[in-house]
């Protein structure tokens, strides 16, 4: 039973050759670059994705402290939520015909 599958890529003539040479400077099979390349590439993307909400949650952190919001005790976010959700539940009901 066969583990992998076939995959066919094109490349420009330039990019083979320097991927061949990659490869066999490193000792591994073209097949072994281009996953190495691929699981090397889903890393960064995960890692960037990672840092991007973390720099959003820090920019809400920030905005909360400007405003006076990070000194809210739990009973007072628990209100606030809960007034914020009535308004949003007020605007989205419609009237009953």
């Amino acid at each position: 039973m066969r583990t992998s599958t076939t995959l066919s890529v094109s490349l420009p003539p330039a990019q083979r050759k320097r991927a061949e040479r990659l490869a066999k400077r490193e000792n591994r099979t073209l097949s072994e670059l281009v996953r190495e390349a691929l699981r090397q590439y889903e890393q960064r993307r995960e890692t960037s994705v990672d840092n991007d909400l973390i720099a959003a949650l820090r920019a809400v952190q920030e905005s909360a402290k400007r405003a006076g919001l990070d000194k809210l005790t739990e009973r007072e976010i628990e209100a606030e939520v809960t007034a914020a959700r009535r308004e949003r539940d007020k605007k989205t009901k419609q009237p009953a015909r």
